[in-house]
């Protein structure tokens, strides 16, 4: 799994020998199973994931039902809002498959970028991609008609339609599981 990071992390800096081992020394890697829940509502976490081989999603409960807000993959990052506002979280971060990633808090971060500033920069820069990624992914969802959310999807994320239940995408994309049944039998039709 460290070979996986450190290719990841070669797209973008530069490390050595001992910047590897530093990584290695704060036994980062952790195994999750399927289902398990990562943060729930109301609990506070200083944990921050980074997604090596899984699938995360997060997600609301609200009157009950779940809504889905993303999924992060592979090579993905999330820090939950609650490590940055020492908040209790307002969602849930839950494996959809079983999973593998590194798991950090900001201590640990802080002791790397002290030591090894070149890991700051890394971090900005993931942090200004991932934040552009959010607001374009924000944008469309408001601009977007279902239809138009369900194929942008399979466009740009089509291992999604594999690996996560019917309902999960249903949700993340705004409607219901039988609306979503309905729009993928409209897409085959007109084809």
């Amino acid at each position: 799994m460290e070979n996986i990071l450190f290719d990841f992390i070669a797209k973008y800096i530069v490390l050595s020998e001992e910047e590897k081992d530093a990584l290695v020394s704060l036994n980062l890697f952790r195994s999750f199973k399927k289902g398990t829940v990562l943060l729930e509502e109301g609990q506070l976490s200083s944990d921050g994931y980074f997604v090596l081989k899984g699938c995360l999603r997060t997600y609301y409960v609200v009157d009950g039902n779940e809504k889905t807000t993303a999924f992060y993959t592979e090579m993905e990052g999330l820090t939950p809002h609650c490590v940055l506002s020492k908040q209790p979280s307002e969602y849930y971060i839950a494996c959809v498959e079983d999973s593998i990633m590194t798991v950090a808090n900001p201590n640990m971060e802080e002791t790397i970028f002290e030591k090894f500033p070149k890991f700051e920069t890394l971090c900005r820069i993931l942090s200004e991609e991932l934040l552009a990624k959010s607001q374009l992914s924000l944008d469309q969802f408001k601009t977007f008609s279902p239809e138009e959310r369900y194929l942008n999807l399979v466009e740009n994320r089509p291992d999604l339609l594999q690996r996560v239940p019917q309902h999960q995408l249903a949700s993340f994309i705004g409607i219901t599981p039988q609306s979503l049944s309905r729009l993928r039998s409209r897409i085959t039709e007109k084809k």
